[in-house]
């Protein structure tokens, strides 16, 4: 009798190698279409609790969505924290069986939280917003080229700065079309948009990536975010208490925001230089600010208003 348990999944390129927590056994099936129908179809036979795979550059997503819109509890959970799990267990030894076998223990013991399937409208914007950072990463890479490249390839590099320019607009536009398509969707937005220091591409980020903002408590959302932090403390040593984890595109704009609101938002300024004052590093108190933007944003999400000093 294996239903009840959890079922990890290790996921490659080409395979998916399940494991059945409390068995030793490992089935590997395709990670292609027929191989996600294979793997459903077990699945239904083993009636699982929840199937429990990592993010691993995206070659989980289709995997992930296929068992999702089979009607069963899937959850993608972070890499590093399964590998940090094998290591306190004493699993050292790396391999695809080994490490299913690792991540169906890992479910069993942390118990992680299923994924919210999201419609196609959600998956698109997501896609938009993570195209648009990529986009934004290559025309960086491209604009520092500009000023070293040989004068005859300079043509060409400045066309394609023009060219990421204009797909980087229109994406832009996309995602903007895609957000006003849900009432409720756009007023996330806008409320975020609200808040000084913050900007459309800060608030479409955040309500594809986090939709979980405003419906969490401030530590949760924090650690979700990857912007709590985490004491390192024994015995009378009190070590630096660092951040980590969480999702890097969040944190990302949340960093730019805390700049800007760092300079021009009436709460997070004075906040932000108190923090100078008492001898904190320049990036410690950004990440304090990030945290407190945060809270605040969820604050407003939860009561459903726009900014203003009471939220605070």
């Amino acid at each position: 009798m294996t239903s009840g348990r959890y079922i990890g999944i290790d996921v490659g390129k080409r395979w998916l190698d399940m494991n059945i927590e409390g068995m030793r056994e490992v089935e590997r099936f395709g990670n292609d279409v027929d191989g996600w129908m294979r793997l459903i179809e077990k699945l239904k036979e083993i009636q699982p609790l929840m199937v429990v795979m990592e993010a691993t550059g995206g070659y989980e997503r289709s995997a992930a969505k296929a068992i999702s819109e089979a009607g069963m509890a899937i959850a993608v959970v972070n890499p590093t924290r399964v590998r940090e799990y094998a290591r306190s267990m004493g699993i050292l030894a790396k391999t695809d069986k080994i490490d299913a076998r690792v991540i169906s223990q890992y479910a069993q013991t942390a118990k992680p939280l299923a994924r919210v399937p999201q419609t196609p409208i959600e998956e698109h914007l997501a896609a938009c917003v993570e195209r648009r950072r990529q986009l934004v990463e290559n025309l960086t890479v491209e604009k520092n080229r500009l000023s070293t490249c040989p004068a005859s390839m300079r043509e060409g590099v400045k066309e394609h700065i023009a060219y990421l320019e204009e797909r980087i607009k229109q994406l832009e536009v996309q995602i903007q079309a895609d957000i006003a398509q849900d009432p409720d969707r756009q007023a996330r937005a806008e409320r975020i948009d609200s808040v000084p220091g913050v900007g459309p591409v800060t608030a479409s980020t955040l309500v594809a990536e986090l939709p979980e903002l405003g419906q969490l408590n401030r530590k949760q959302v924090a650690a979700l975010a990857g912007v709590a932090p985490f004491n390192k403390d024994s015995g009378k040593k009190r070590g630096r208490r660092k951040t980590r984890g969480g999702r890097a595109g969040v944190r990302r704009v949340l960093y730019l925001a805390a700049l800007s609101a760092s300079r021009f938002n009436p709460v997070i300024r004075p906040f932000y230089n108190a923090l100078l004052k008492r001898g904190k590093e320049k990036k410690v108190a950004l990440v304090a600010c990030m945290r407190k933007m945060l809270v605040i944003l969820n604050a407003m999400l939860r009561k459903g208003e726009d900014w203003h000093y009471s939220l605070v």
